[in-house]
C-alpha cells in the first residue's frame, strides 16, 4: 500500500468531494453535488476547517479523508477540535487508512495546543467505534447532547 496522508489544499477540492459525497450518502443525505463542491471548496479556501486527504498511487487517487473543526474549551482555557468527518472508501478500508487520517487529526491537535479532540458517530457505526476505543477515545456519557436544527434550512 502506498497510501500517505496529507493536509488537503484548495486546489485539492477535487479529491476531496467524491469523498465527502459518499460521506454523506453513508448518512443517507440526499446527493447535492453543486452544493456539496460549494461547501468543501469554502471550507478549504476559508481554512474555517482542516482537511486531510488520503492519497494512494500514482497519480494519486483520494482514498479518504477527515475534517476537523476549531473549537475552545473554556474549561480547560485552550482550543479543541471537533472531528466531524472520517470517510475511507470501500476499496480501501481495512488497510489502516482511517487510523493515518486520526493520527494526522491527532497530530494537528498536539501541534495546536488542543485540550482534546471530541468525535460523534452513528450508534450502530460499530467499525468506526472499534477504531475510536482502540485509539484511545472513550464513551463520554457525563454529559447529555442536545441538537436545536430547526434553525437550519432542511437538508437537501
Amino acid at each position: 500500500m502506498t497510501v500517505h496522508v496529507r493536509a488537503a489544499e484548495p486546489a485539492d477540492v477535487d479529491l476531496v468531494v467524491p469523498l465527502y459525497a459518499a460521506y454523506r450518502a453513508f448518512y443517507q443525505c440526499a446527493p447535492a453535488p453543486a452544493d456539496e463542491r460549494a461547501f468543501i471548496a469554502e471550507r478549504l479556501a476559508r481554512r474555517d476547517s482542516r482537511i486531510f486527504v488520503a492519497l494512494d498511487g500514482q497519480p494519486p487517487m483520494s482514498v479518504g479523508f477527515v475534517q476537523l473543526y476549531p473549537a475552545f474549551s473554556s474549561l480547560h482555557m485552550r482550543p479543541a477540535w471537533i472531528l466531524n468527518d472520517l470517510y475511507v472508501a470501500v476499496s480501501h478500508r481495512g488497510r489502516g487508512v482511517a487510523r493515518m487520517l486520526m493520527d494526522a487529526g491527532h497530530a494537528l491537535a498536539e501541534e495546536t495546543g488542543s485540550a482534546y479532540v471530541t468525535l460523534e458517530t452513528a450508534p450502530d457505526n460499530r467499525a468506526a467505534q472499534r477504531l475510536y476505543e482502540a485509539l484511545g477515545y472513550r464513551r463520554d456519557d457525563s454529559m447529555l447532547h442536545y441538537v436545536l436544527d430547526r434553525l437550519a434550512p432542511a437538508a437537501r
